[in-house]
């Protein structure tokens, strides 16, 4: 599938289409969820001037046009500003989730640099509305999660002694990041431009969840009960991108921190196809077409797995189609293609 021929048929957007999918309501069309593109593909997809942005601005005029051209009814963006530093180190394809850590102990916790989610760039919102095709809303993430961020800070393996040799200091560590994304989340919720927000924190592995259940619910999933308090009383859903295994924290998503949608799956954990059965009817299911299925497939074994999920879901909504993870720039463009084809051809 050739861009040519998706380039002009997609329609107007309508974010109450995402909304529907949302609430667990039939769209009234196919429906696309994506939580980023990359690079060359925004350049390829987006109006011809805004190849090569330069400022923040500029970046955010692409993104949007290529969400708009692709056919999606919003556009992510994330808020400069905000964010937990790190020590600087050469970033390589892969690294170390030990790599990197500032906080050893309570010396090093008071001496961190904790950033003020006040002096988020909010006013950068502002500056889009004039920039926002009628119809679409922006999706905003936080700077990575609480235990993202938390990982990061400390390191993997140390933040694992630090939980069972100084459980209090695990505590601050997670509250001092996780009550900074809250009031991020109040702020950045309230505006009119924000139509959902995206809590992404990769919570685990392909077997298992990065901590035990029992301290996930202790350290992390507290923080995430009051984030998707905070946007719902804003009004707006909260959609949880979260990589890794989700068997055993699956009521927890659903019946706890009650997110409205929840994104990222793979193959080798469970398809999208049997999380769509199982779980539908009180999740949103976003996205989900496996990361290594569309990479190795043929554009034509792509577009009829996307098809033949927008078929399952035709008469019972709480699907929108997109790929289990991203569109990173290893992904074949025509591949990518042939997936959001299977939605736009309905369009036409």
């Amino acid at each position: 599938m050739d861009w040519n021929q998706i380039s002009g048929n997609v329609g107007e957007p309508d974010f109450n289409n995402l909304l529907a999918v949302l609430r667990h309501e039939v769209p009234s069309r196919p429906t696309l969820f994506e939580f980023f593109l990359n690079d060359p593909l925004y350049d390829r997809i987006a109006d011809p001037e805004l190849k090569n942005p330069h400022t923040d601005l500029e970046k955010a005029r692409q993104v949007i046009s290529a969400f708009r051209n692709a056919g999606y009814d919003y556009a992510e963006m994330s808020l400069p500003g905000f964010n937990f530093p790190t020590k600087d180190f050469i970033k390589k394809s892969t690294i170390s989730l030990n790599q990197g850590a500032l906080i050893h102990d309570r010396e090093s916790f008071d001496a961190y640099p904790w950033p003020d989610p006040e002096k988020t760039n909010f006013k950068f919102l502002d500056e889009l509305v004039p920039l926002m095709p009628q119809g679409m809303k922006l999706l905003v993430p936080s700077p990575n999660g609480v235990l993202e961020n938390a990982t990061a800070i400390v390191g993997y393996e140390d933040l694992c002694y630090l939980i069972l040799d100084q459980e209090k200091l695990a505590y601050d560590v997670f509250e001092a990041i996780g009550s900074r994304i809250v009031r991020f989340f109040e702020i950045a919720s309230a505006h009119p431009l924000v139509g959902a927000c995206i809590a992404n924190d990769d919570w685990g592995f392909k077997t298992q969840t990065q901590f035990s259940p029992r301290d996930m619910r202790k350290f992390v999933f507290p923080w995430y009960k009051k984030i998707v308090e905070i946007v719902h009383a804003a009004g707006k859903p909260v959609i949880l991108h979260s990589c890794g295994h989700f068997q055993r924290i699956i009521t927890d998503i659903i019946d706890d921190m009650q997110f409205d949608g929840r994104h990222s799956y793979e193959d080798t954990i469970m398809p999208v196809e049997e999380v769509y059965e199982k779980y539908h009817e009180r999740l949103a299911i976003l996205g989900g077409i496996d990361m290594d299925f569309i990479c190795r497939s043929s554009p034509q074994e792509v577009y009829r797995r996307s098809k033949a999920m927008l078929e399952r879901s035709a008469t019972r909504g709480s699907f929108a189609l997109g790929t289990g993870n991203s569109v990173p720039e290893y992904v074949p463009q025509e591949n990518y293609f042939a997936m959001i084809w299977a939605a736009l051809e309905y369009r036409q």
